[in-house]
């Protein structure tokens, strides 16, 4: 609600971030999705926290009309093993995770991607950091190409050199 509220006056970023997780011994983790222990009940935790006002919120917007001009992400850094890591517990993946994005100008309602048979890795439409970079910057209007700088020899840039606009996602 206060998130719905910040956007209908202009602001132009906003955060939220998931609150402490509940152990499945009812302790408080302060890292709710960072999860080396009892993934299942944590996570069952913090997706009840996170489900229903992720999709108030995007419900709010739509509503309003405030969707189709608000970039809503929601993800991590990285993803989780599927296999255990002792004590019910997953280690971390940067090699096959999720985000999802809605909102101004991305395309709803599909997936792209996908990992191998176990969740290790991406194997298909591979989307590299810097190409999610490249496509937000796109989303909010900025070409990411014209943020190079030039510093000993090299160009750098957030999207490094390599960085590319993830089209099939746009609408």
């Amino acid at each position: 609600l206060v998130a719905r509220r910040m956007v209908e006056r202009g602001v132009r970023f906003v955060q939220i971030f998931a609150g402490k997780g509940v152990g499945g011994d009812g302790s408080v983790n302060d890292v709710p999705w960072d999860c080396h222990s009892d993934v299942e009940t944590n996570h069952r935790s913090c997706a009840l926290h996170t489900d229903q006002p992720a999709a108030a919120l995007l419900t709010d917007l739509a509503a309003r009309g405030l969707l189709d001009s608000t970039l809503v992400i929601w993800g991590g850094e990285f993803g989780r093993t599927s296999d255990s890591q002792g004590a019910k517990g997953r280690d971390h993946n940067p090699n096959g995770f999720t985000i999802w994005l809605a909102g101004a100008g991305v395309k709803g309602g599909f997936h792209f991607g996908a990992t191998d048979d176990f969740g290790y890795k991406a194997v298909q439409n591979k989307v590299h950091v810097n190409d999610l970079h490249a496509t937000l910057l796109h989303l909010m209007g900025l070409d990411h190409t014209k943020l190079t700088y030039r510093f000993n020899g090299r160009d750098y840039r957030l999207t490094d050199v390599a960085g590319e606009v993830v089209k099939d996602i746009l609408i």
